[in-house]
């Protein structure tokens, strides 16, 4: 039987980076970078424990943002400019959640994709 070689977690010192905060309205997943784009950490409410409708709560993202936090923190992480995408119910509890786990938030940034009228809808449904 074959060994899988695990990669060893280097610890390395950050002070600033960027929290992206992804909310669709089935999951939420937030991803602790440095600067450059180099994921620090990351969670999401599946990898939490949330299994199905639970996903998409607001606790959820709480969960998950706090949890990737507790792991940047272990880097040095201090502050963190926060952007937050989607449109999930668990977008201001992950914010929240960030703020209340001793990492300073510098910036806070919608950067949610809106479409300049771009793809033309379906044709209407007739039943």
């Amino acid at each position: 039987m074959a060994t899988a070689k695990v990669k060893k977690r280097v610890k390395k010192n950050v002070y600033q980076g960027i929290a992206h905060v992804y909310t669709t309205f089935n999951n939420s997943l937030v991803t602790i970078t440095d600067t450059a784009g180099n994921t620090l950490a990351w969670s999401s409410c599946g990898a939490k424990g949330f299994k199905g409708s639970k996903k998409s709560t607001p606790f959820a993202a709480q969960v998950a943002a706090e949890d990737a936090c507790r792991k940047a923190r272990e880097h040095g992480l201090k502050a963190v400019e926060v952007y937050i995408r989607g449109p999930g119910s668990g977008r201001e509890t992950a914010l929240r959640a960030i703020s209340g786990s001793g990492i300073k938030v510098t910036m806070i940034k919608d950067v949610t994709p809106i479409p300049h009228n771009g793809c033309r809808p379906a044709k209407r449904r007739r039943v």
